[in-house]
């Protein structure tokens, strides 16, 4: 007889639910373990994937490079919006056309250098070297965001490297389905001027996004703060949206657009990019943690030396010379291009790359996802934990300064409270008067007086000036009678109230 399929029921939801918050109680128990021991944290959760897959103790058979596209590039939009979050326009700013000659520049002389060793080196047919070339070329946002921030180097090398690892993804993915598509690559101008119409355009939509939610946010006043770091993420979440439908460069989109809300001094930021950073993790420890249990680690035995040969171009040949004719025009030293050239990390992101000709059919392509895999974990475990040793070889390293202070901004709505400017015209009878002396009722205070044009908090015993001009907080249940007693006191000096003052000016009386 044949067993009947069980329907879903809320005890297999609970189970799986119970699963989930396991892994992700392990995945994050792994962060402290990768802290300790200097390793990258993304071999710790891929680690966690291959364990719980098929050749694994968790035996899960999963086989779905489709799917697995779709949500890396998913948790790539939340990582790269968490990066530009982060990212200061100080120290970015001056970095950026070195920045953009690398991530353009540098990734053309990468794919070049890197597929001409694939093809000699292994023997792999032109477009499949190709394709690894374009893969690899590409730097890890997570990966260098969490490397970079815990080690003090100068601000130009960390903004250079924060900003390429930013920018290279769009050009990468341009060439990797272009070089993944059936049919030869004709006219390769054609290809270049295409990637730059995509970025233009996702750099456009990048901007003109972020500048609007920006503005949107400092202007309107959300009922909650919890909304604050909902809305970032959604305005980032529509620049990646708007870039793609676009036919332009979504992930370009979204860090520009982040970028431009993470340095606009928005409401209830601290609550904001811990709200991100935590998005930021889930989205890094579920794509690596997939990503591993794509891997079948019996299958890739053939393809290690063949991708430690690759590694070897790439990190010895490909990105030094990238990195040195990309930055010629800017001057850098060589000790900060040696750095930036070791510096180039691999992570996650090429190996989300390399489910692209798998998904379109490229022949071989299962051997380029497993080449691409061995590469990146290989040169991860070498080239992270030697970072520092490095910058301190080639003395780079800056001694650690003070940490950002985390001030929060409230609008005045979500407080109840209302923002009251008074100016003292030159007739006012609130002219010698102290400002103890104007009796304002509890929940209203003079906060800050501008007197020719430069601003001080006052004192109690601060005496007030014609040609004054009072910002005065006040609670919604008081603010008509401080605004009472502001008019009163206009009229009426300091003993306004004693002696029947119109309070108002309008010939109502108010008492003290």
């Amino acid at each position: 007889m044949a067993r009947r399929e069980q329907p879903l029921t809320v005890h297999h939801l609970n189970q799986l639910l119970l699963v989930c918050s396991l892994v992700l109680l392990v995945a994050v128990a792994a962060v402290r373990i990768s802290s300790r021991s200097g390793l990258p944290s993304l071999l710790v959760y891929l680690g966690i994937g291959v364990a719980m897959g098929q050749d694994g103790i968790g035996d899960i058979h999963f086989n779905n490079a489709e799917l697995t596209q779709v949500i890396g590039y998913a948790a790539l939009v939340v990582i790269l919006a968490e990066g530009g979050l982060g990212t200061k326009w100080k120290e970015i700013g001056p970095a950026l056309p070195a920045a953009s000659s690398l991530a353009l520049v540098g990734v053309s002389v990468s794919v070049g250098i890197t597929a001409t060793g694939a093809h000699y080196l292994i023997g792999l047919e032109w477009r499949q070297a190709l394709i690894i070339g374009a893969v690899v070329s590409s730097t890890d946002a997570a990966a260098v965001f969490s490397v970079l921030r815990k080690i003090p180097l100068p601000a130009r090398v960390t903004g250079v490297l924060e900003a390429e690892s930013g920018f290279n993804d769009a050009p990468v993915v341009i060439l990797v389905v272009a070089f993944s598509t059936a049919g030869p690559v004709e006219h390769w101008y054609a290809l270049l001027g295409e990637i730059a119409l995509e970025l233009a355009i996702g750099a456009a939509i990048g901007l003109a996004v972020g500048w609007l939610g920006a503005y949107g946010l400092r202007h309107v006043a959300l009922p909650a703060s919890g909304l604050y770091p909902i809305a970032v993420m959604a305005i980032a979440v529509v620049a990646y949206a708007a870039g793609a439908l676009a036919h332009g460069s979504g992930f370009l989109a979204v860090y520009l657009a982040s970028m431009l809300l993470g340095n606009a001094k928005l409401p209830h930021w601290p609550a904001t990019r811990g709200f991100a950073e935590g998005l930021g993790w889930i989205a890094q420890i579920g794509m690596f943690v997939l990503l591993g249990l794509l891997v079948t680690p019996h299958e890739i035995g053939d393809d290690i030396w063949p991708a430690l040969a690759i590694g070897l171009v790439l990190t010895m040949v490909a990105r030094p010379l990238s990195v040195v004719v990309s930055l010629l025009p800017f001057r850098i030293p060589w000790q900060e291009q040696t750095l930036m050239s070791w510096a180039g990390l691999r992570g996650a992101v090429p190996i989300i790359l390399a489910t692209i000709p798998m998904v379109s059919g490229v022949p071989e392509s299962r051997r380029i996802f497993n080449i691409v895999f061995v590469l990146v974990v290989a040169y991860t475990l070498i080239q992270g934990p030697t970072l520092p040793w490095l910058a301190r070889t080639l003395r780079l390293g800056e001694s650690p300064g003070a940490a950002d202070l985390g001030i929060e901004s409230a609008p005045l709505e979500r407080l109840r409270g209302h923002l009251l400017s008074v100016a003292i015209p030159d007739e006012s009878r609130m002219h010698g008067v102290e400002v103890g002396e104007l009796r304002l009722p509890a929940g209203a205070a003079v906060t800050l007086v501008v007197r020719e044009g430069k601003s001080f908090v006052p004192l109690p015993t601060t005496v007030l000036r014609r040609g004054d001009e009072l910002l005065v907080v006040a609670t919604d249940p008081v603010r008509d009678a401080a605004e009472k007693r502001l008019r009163a006191v206009g009229h009426g000096g300091k003993l306004a109230g004693w002696l029947g003052t119109p309070g108002d000016g309008t010939g109502q009386q108010t008492g003290h």
